[in-house]
């Protein structure tokens, strides 16, 4: 077994976490899912969830990540709970899933970055995003994508993912404030601010039931629970810092960069006039690449926009792969390189569906985001708080400076409304994955 490596500094882990959580999810999925569930209305019950319900639960991932400082499989085994490796088994499959389609994804960035470069989707976006979505094109950028999430993983946690990604987070959030600026500036703008920052509370409450559960969703898959990489990260840690401040911190710098995501795409959208209630990843790059075509200097901005989109899919990703390698190395005597080698191949190769059909990536993040992902969430939070209990506890308390009052207030919320919640979610996605007349559950065969 291999020495296992720690953080340099604090702030390397919490960049990582932040980093690892501001992926495609925030720039793509965030504004459209505000769009699509009543533009402000969403925002406050998404920002209520993300600290109310995401926070608790992050925290649950970090207590088993650091009081075992193990890979997300056998941390439950020195836990004292062998029986319970299950729960992690599940978040490093999820994880595993989940970047073989989202390195697909990654690659659709390379190639819009290459396109706005050219002007090459100018003319007719939805046909460019036909042209270049599935086939081998896709399947040759999805191996240039995997390859560099390789090298970075490669590397190490301090000279690999932590340097990557204390220049990556802070390059995310100055680029995107730069845009924000830019979008500031552009005539009928305001109609997207209005939107997106002023609330309709009557029809808030009016689809309160609509809202809450895709809100909830939201927050959880943005902040990467459930994938196995916060448990990971957590393993890393070396001290008693304190987990209620590092948890606040990314899941506010999480939330800030999905609001900041939705300040540049909604009043840019509005103003050309085009209609932001959208779904899909399609459907996104199409609509993003048509505003880009009909603003002052938008081959510029598009270039900019989507470096900043492939550098949040990069940050995400490495930690997806880390979960992986992170378990390989903790039991075999192999080498990172190797592992992020071998590991990041198989990905890759579960991801050829995908690079070759859309519907098999639709198939891929359906099962992830409306199963896989839920049910661990739901597995660690039961563990964590209902099996594990008093040294949960005592772990969350270290280093925090708080009363122990805070602590059984984080507790009894991972008992009783975090659990409640992630089961709301996880009865909605059953609706669609086993109910209807086309199950989502059946692959696109």
């Amino acid at each position: 077994m291999n020495e296992r490596e720690t953080w340099a500094t604090r702030a390397g882990f919490i960049l990582a976490a932040v980093g690892s959580a501001v992926g495609l999810g925030n720039i793509w999925q965030f504004p459209f899912k505000t769009a699509q569930f009543g533009g402000a209305s969403f925002l406050i019950v998404y920002v209520i969830a993300a600290l109310g319900i995401g926070l608790p639960a992050i925290l649950a991932e970090f207590v088993i990540g650091r009081r075992s400082n193990l890979n997300t499989i056998s941390a439950f085994e020195k836990l004292g709970h062998k029986n319970w490796r299950f729960v992690g088994a599940l978040g490093l499959f999820t994880g595993f899933w989940i970047l073989s389609y989202y390195s697909v994804v990654g690659g659709w960035v390379l190639r819009y970055i290459g396109g706005s470069l050219t002007g090459a989707y100018f003319g007719a976006p939805a046909k460019y995003f036909g042209q270049i979505s599935a086939g081998m094109d896709a399947l040759a950028l999805h191996a240039v994508f995997m390859a560099l999430v390789v090298v970075i993983v490669a590397a190490g946690i301090e000279d690999g993912i932590e340097k990557a990604t204390k220049l990556m987070v802070p390059s995310i959030i100055v680029i995107l404030g730069a845009l924000a600026i830019f979008a500031f500036t552009l005539p009928g703008a305001s109609e997207g601010y209005a939107y997106f920052l002023s609330p309709d509370f009557d029809a808030l409450f009016a689809n309160l039931g609509d809202i809450v559960p895709f809100a909830v969703g939201q927050a959880f898959f943005s902040l990467s629970l459930g994938m196995g990489a916060m448990i990971t990260y957590a393993s890393y840690i070396d001290g008693d810092q304190s987990l209620f401040g590092d948890g606040i911190t990314i899941v506010f710098l999480n939330s800030f960069v999905g609001i900041l995501a939705g300040l540049v795409v909604l009043p840019l959208l509005f103003a050309q006039g085009i209609d932001p209630n959208t779904s899909g990843a399609g459907a996104v790059f199409i609509s993003v690449a048509g505003a880009f075509a009909n603003i002052p200097g938008g081959q510029a901005i598009g270039l900019i926009f989507f470096l900043v989109v492939l550098i949040a899919a990069l940050s995400s990703a490495i930690s997806l792969l880390e979960v992986v390698v992170s378990w390989a190395i903790d039991n075999y005597d192999v080498t990172r390189p190797q592992m992020a080698i071998l590991l990041g191949g198989v990905i890759f190769l579960l991801g050829v569906p995908s690079a070759l059909d859309t519907a098999w990536l639709g198939w891929f993040d359906t099962l992830a985001y409306k199963f896989f992902l839920p049910v661990g969430v739901l597995g660690i939070l039961i563990f964590v708080a209902w099996v594990y209990g008093a040294p949960a506890l005592d772990e969350v308390m270290k280093g925090s400076g708080l009363g122990e009052g805070v602590g059984l207030t984080w507790l009894w919320l991972a008992r009783t409304l975090v659990i409640v919640a992630v089961v709301a979610t996880l009865v909605l996605g059953f609706q669609t994955l086993f109910l209807g007349e086309s199950p989502a559950i059946i692959p696109p065969i």
